[in-house]
């Protein structure tokens, strides 16, 4: 592993040992800003946490134009079912395995965190020529895109923004999908269980997961719907009480696990698990190209579920009456999930889709078992690169929830980044990557979505392009980042904003640089 690397990833392992799950970046926040008084750099927050630091240009270009180079705090914060990490107050601590770098049984956090430690590995090491640097980074952007949406006319002054927070190294992202969330809340109505029925908890877990925008079109299982066909069939072979469900965790990540609470006469124990057994094998076959790790199951007791699954799991007399299971099993079977419409215009690109990301009952009192205030809580996640896609979608969901008597409401959304093929910032970007490396970068549009669709529509005369290292399997606990890819990024951002100086250079009679790939384990000093 080269220097510059082994520095990059030096600032990467102090980064993970900070808890920056979405909406609780302040500890982030508050590193970033003694690492920037510490090395003498200006720097400023907003109202909700969004840090800018201020980085001088180079000796001879401190007056030209300052160049933004921006990436989020935050971080998808998954685990497996097996992993006790408490992402509150346990450092995340990277292994290097091969080329790759992982997590023990969490995410990994690249997705952003990368971004962070490059720009501060750029700023510190004095070698290098650029313009004034304006480090952004952005609060809570895996949950809502709330700090782009926040920022303000004048808290960023460029008009060329680098955005590293795209996973394939190689690849310039130009554009991206917009995205709606939609909360749906069904009442429930509980009663006391008939008699000689027994509760077990069905399990769906060892699923891929995923990001619900990257990973969309790879097909993968959503736990979510493969809960609600096990609960299908057992519903039509015998008397099912749903007593509780969760399943997923984050509106952009497929879901993973699943899990039900459920109640079904004692004599049909037998039964049931041969159901859910010739279940779990067909799956299997279907998935077989896709998913290697599914497994259904039941298990006796609810006490055994770790985690518990809610607190109304604790109420083993009770569940939803027929008629409630009935409306669960529907309304989850009938919301949509994965691709609804691939792009006319960009081969292999999905237009629309959507992620039925979580599942969960709230407001059931576990002491007295009064469910006045139950709910079942879903959240569906939708993305489209087109306006009339995402409100098809999005209306589509509306009927569904409607039809078993269900509310929902939308969040504010997204919009799309629609892409700009002759973005000057784009031609410079494809030069440089082809002086380094000889050989030319991919240019594309992605179905996720980017903080540059927000951005853009802030600074009206903002230049953007989004780039970075490969990773792999963003948002789920198998994430990892290609190690190698780390150094392509520097070796292309270094040449890069030293193109950003060259006509100062020629101004003042310099001969100014000749570009081309940097040496092997320097930092073109």
């Amino acid at each position: 592993m080269d220097e510059i690397t082994e520095i990059i990833l030096s600032h990467f392992r102090e980064v993970s040992s900070i808890p920056r799950c979405s909406k609780n970046e302040d500890k982030i926040a508050m590193w970033l800003k003694g690492w920037a008084l510490n090395h003498g750099f200006s720097v400023k927050f907003d109202s909700v946490n969004n840090i800018v630091i201020g980085v001088p240009g180079s000796k001879g270009c401190e007056y030209l134009p300052s160049i933004v180079i921006q990436g989020h705090m935050d971080m998808v914060c998954e685990k497996t079912q097996e992993s006790e990490h408490d992402f509150s107050k346990d450092p995340i601590i990277p292994d290097v395995d091969g080329e790759w770098l992982r997590a023990q049984g969490t995410t990994l956090g690249a997705d952003n965190g990368i971004a962070i430690v490059i720009a501060l590995s750029l700023a510190e090491d004095k070698s290098l020529r650029h313009p004034p640097l304006e480090l952004l980074f952005t609060v809570d952007e895996e949950t809502g895109l709330t700090g782009a949406n926040a920022l303000t006319p004048d808290f960023i002054s460029g008009e060329i923004l680098l955005n590293v927070d795209s996973e394939d190294e190689g690849i310039f992202t130009v554009g991206c999908a917009g995205g709606l969330n939609t909360k749906i809340e069904m009442p429930l109505v509980f009663s006391s269980l008939p008699e000689k029925m027994l509760s077990f908890n069905l399990m769906v877990d060892g699923l891929a997961g995923g990001h619900s925008g990257v990973d969309i079109h790879e097909g993968r299982a959503n736990a979510n719907k493969l809960i609600a066909g096990a609960l299908s069939l057992i519903a039509g072979k015998m008397d099912l009480r749903i007593q509780d469900i969760n399943g997923g965790s984050a509106h952009n990540a497929i879901p993973r696990y699943a899990q039900a609470t459920v109640a079904v006469p004692a004599d049909r124990q037998d039964e049931l698990s041969a159901i859910v057994s010739e279940y779990e094998s067909k799956l299997r076959s279907e998935y077989s190209e896709i998913e290697s790790g599914i497994s259904i199951r039941i298990e006796e007791s609810p006490s055994s579920l770790s985690p518990p699954i809610s607190p109304s799991s604790d109420l083993q007399n009770e569940g939803a009456d027929s008629e409630t299971t009935n409306r669960i099993i529907g309304l989850l079977q009938d919301l949509p999930h994965g691709i609804a419409s691939m792009s006319k215009d960009v081969e292999g690109l999905v237009e629309t889709s959507s992620n039925l990301a979580t599942v969960n009952i709230k407001g059931r009192d576990k002491e007295t078992g009064k469910d006045e205030d139950g709910k079942l809580i879903i959240v569906s996640s939708q993305r489209s690169s087109v306006d009339s896609g995402l409100a098809v979608l999005t209306s589509s969901i509306e009927k569904t929830a409607k039809k078993y008597g269900a509310a929902y409401e939308h969040n504010s959304g997204y919009p799309p980044w629609q892409p700009d093929m002759s973005s000057p910032l784009l031609k410079r970007c494809m030069e440089v990557y082809s002086s380094v490396f000889d050989e030319k970068a991919k240019i594309e549009v992605i179905h996720a979505g980017l903080e540059c669709a927000v951005i853009g529509s802030k600074y009206e005369n903002i230049d953007m392009i989004s780039f970075g290292p490969t990773i792999k399997n963003p948002h789920s606990p198998d994430e990892c980042l290609y190690i190698p890819s780390i150094r392509k990024i520097w070796d292309f951002m270094v040449v890069l904003l030293e193109s950003f100086t060259e006509k100062e250079e020629k101004k003042k009679g310099g001969k100014g640089k000749k570009k081309g790939k940097a040496k092997k384990g320097t930092s073109r000093k």
